[in-house]
């Protein structure tokens, strides 16, 4: 067929029109897919991208509602008043049709922080083999948010992402804090549950927060227009992976135990001048001093015939900084960083009767390098332990300087918010769970106007009201004080505490399950239950006990300090039996001595025979209230507390 020229332009922009909006199908966000779960009785959108003007409709639980794009191809459905249940079919028809299947109804739960959150279900299987084997549960759903960052953009949509149901083996990746509070919730409600984890390990509560809500907070806010240069972004990445690799290239190179054909991971090697130290331990403090660089470690251990040849489970603790582990010559692990525990499957055919060599070699960038005290180092072979503290021998492979940290873009101001939360915000929720905090210990002071921001952002930019926002108050770390002194922590537990202020939150009160050598303290159960106690009463208005004794005020009668509580339970008790402990009393000098304590009531009475004169009382003020044990009778332990404390910000402040 000839087109004369116009015949052959109306022809080209007809073909135009149909191809484009052949390519402009209609399509949906990650976070509407198979297996989704949507909010009960709320408004719910159905939200996505088409052709300009195009129309769309979406079928629902035999409802069809229709609507037509927008000029820039946006369109949306609203879904109202939803009652639980399911599993339903959601069709989307356009100029093409998307169907999603297995869809429930019930409440969905946003849940974010720092490591603590993000920890899996597997990192706390020493404690929980047994939930992990029994997670079955079709009406608990988990969508994991991509870990990305963006200073430039909040962003409409994530760059991948689905929906899993719980199974023992799905479950190993969720936030075992998160499972075990939506475990929880449904056991009680029988209502589905849907996870969104949008966490990341080591971030600070400003890299959650808009760019517009962290003007009230100047040098958060320039620090993050600083990070919407890519090229800086890139310099500094570039920067830091060359001197990071200059650094490994030249220990690599300096590495003794690597050079030749005698490694020092090999059964048979004279090891006549390697040193001892025992194991957990720290090199600095044995003969070898403060040093960087590889260290290698060895140690023989005489197995059973019962033992040999079958497949072992090593677990070595904690390391500090990044270990490789051979086992008879044989590699069977290695860990790149200090945090995770050491938890290494020795194959079968490894183990033999007799003499066995393990061989470790460390690598610590700065600081002390050795093994974390206080964690479990033993062989299992079945029912059957070896017990690996002790006597190890110790040679230094290669001494370098130490290594000076790098910078974590990823940590910087409103970039995860841009990536993380804001594709969140079209998505109907029942609330959030936050585990948060650790990264801004230096900055308490702080945290008492950032944290409070950061809800209030949050409220705002979903405008879903005050929905619930449930946090979890730092657990007990680092080692015990046998003196009263200032904390850091105890500022940051206090700014936690303060924000209640702000109408629907709760917070869970963990200071009894943490581990002092650990910042991710494994028992994840117990504090996925104080969360769901707490939304039993915010978030569905159960008239429950959901927190531990509150401080309230104080009456100086004579030389004695009487503390008054809520959350008073059915009482008040010294868990343990016994005297209360972690209390501490000050007179006009404001030097804080340890007191005597008796529950008389529902209050507490303080004293000291040293201080006559008392003006202030404090309870659990350390990093780690090692001992502390107020606790009310429904076995919630009481917030930490000071009473000469700054005053609080009342609710209109924060």
């Amino acid at each position: 067929m000839f087109f004369k020229p116009k015949q052959l332009n109306l022809a080209l922009l007809f073909f135009l029109s149909l191809t484009g909006t052949a390519f402009a199908q209609a399509r949906l966000p990650k976070l509407i897919g198979d297996g989704m779960v949507l909010q009960r009785n709320a408004e719910v959108k159905i939200w996505g991208w088409a052709a300009p003007h195009e129309k769309v409709s979406v079928s629902f639980r035999n409802n069809k509602y229709k609507t037509v794009a927008d000029e820039a191809g946006d369109w949306a459905i609203m879904l109202k008043d939803l009652p639980a249940g399911g599993p339903y079919t959601l069709k989307v028809e356009a100029s093409n049709t998307i169907t999603l299947n297995d869809i429930l109804v019930g409440d969905v739960w946003v849940c974010s922080g720092q490591s603590n959150m993000e920890l899996p279900m597997r990192r706390v299987r020493p404690l929980y083999g047994e939930e992990i084997a029994n997670a079955s549960n079709d009406n608990i759903r988990y969508f994991a948010v991509p870990q990305k960052y963006d200073f430039n953009t909040a962003r409409e949509d994530l760059e991948a992402g689905q929906w899993q149901k719980t199974t023992p083996e799905s479950v190993e990746g969720f936030s075992a804090v998160a499972y075990f509070f939506a475990k929880e919730l449904h056991d009680k409600y029988k209502v589905p549950v849907g996870l969104i984890n949008a966490s990341l390990g080591g971030s600070p509560a400003e890299a959650w927060i808009s760019e517009d809500a962290l003007k009230a907070f100047p040098e958060h806010y320039q620090e993050a227009q600083r990070f919407k240069d890519g090229t800086l972004i890139t310099r500094i990445e570039q920067q830091d992976n060359a001197r990071r690799n200059a650094w490994y290239a030249q220990l690599n190179q300096k590495d003794k135990g690597h050079q030749g054909q005698q490694k020092w991971y090999v059964p048979h090697l004279n090891t006549s001048d390697w040193k001892t130290m025992q194991v957990p331990g720290y090199w600095a403090d044995a003969a070898l001093g403060q040093e960087n660089g590889v260290v290698w470690f060895r140690k023989e251990v005489t197995l059973p015939a019962s033992m040999a040849g079958k497949p072992a489970d090593l677990n070595m603790g904690r390391i500090v900084d990044a270990d490789s582990v051979f086992v008879n010559g044989q590699f069977v692990g290695t860990t790149g960083y200090q945090y995770p525990p050491r938890w290494y499957n020795v194959p079968a055919g490894v183990l033999k009767e007799g003499q066995n060599t393990i061989a470790i070699r460390i690598i610590n960038e700065s600081g002390k390098g050795g093994f974390v005290l206080d964690k479990p180092y033993q062989l299992t072979v079945g029912k059957q332990a070896i017990d690996l503290k002790g006597d190890w021998q110790y040679k230094l492979g290669a001494a370098m300087e130490p290594l000076g940290g790098q910078t974590f873009v990823r940590w910087k101001p409103t970039g995860l918010y841009n990536a993380m939360i804001s594709p969140l915000l079209n998505y109907s929720i029942k609330g959030v769970i936050w585990y948060q905090g650790e990264s801004n210990a230096d900055t308490p002071e702080e945290y008492r106007t950032l944290f409070p921001a950061l809800i209030r952002n949050w409220r705002a930019e979903w405008n879903q009201g005050e929905f619930p926002f449930l946090f979890v108050q730092l657990a007990n770390y680092m080692e015990a004080k046998d003196k009263p002194s200032e904390s850091g922590w105890a500022m940051l537990r206090e700014a936690q505490q303060q924000a209640l202020a702000l109408p629907n939150t709760g917070m869970a009160v963990t200071i009894d399950l943490g581990e002092w050598n650990d910042i991710h303290p494994l028992r994840k159960k117990e504090v996925g239950q104080r969360l769901a106690l707490a939304a039993e009463k915010v978030a569905y208005g159960d008239n429950v006990v959901h927190a531990g004794p509150t401080y309230t005020s104080m009456q100086k009668k004579g030389n004695k300090i009487i503390l008054s509580f809520e959350n008073t339970g059915s009482g008040l008790v010294a868990k343990g039996g016994g005297e209360l402990k972690r209390f501490a009393i000050a007179g006009p000098d404001k030097q804080f001595t340890w007191a005597k304590a008796k529950i008389k009531g529902n209050k507490v009475t303080v004293w000291s025979d040293s201080i006559s004169h008392p003006v202030a009382v404090r309870y659990a003020w350390s990093d780690n209230p090692e001992g502390a044990n107020l606790y009310n009778k429904e076995g919630l332990p009481a917030s930490p507390f000071r009473t000469d404390q700054e005053q609080a910000p009342q609710q209109g402040q924060l």
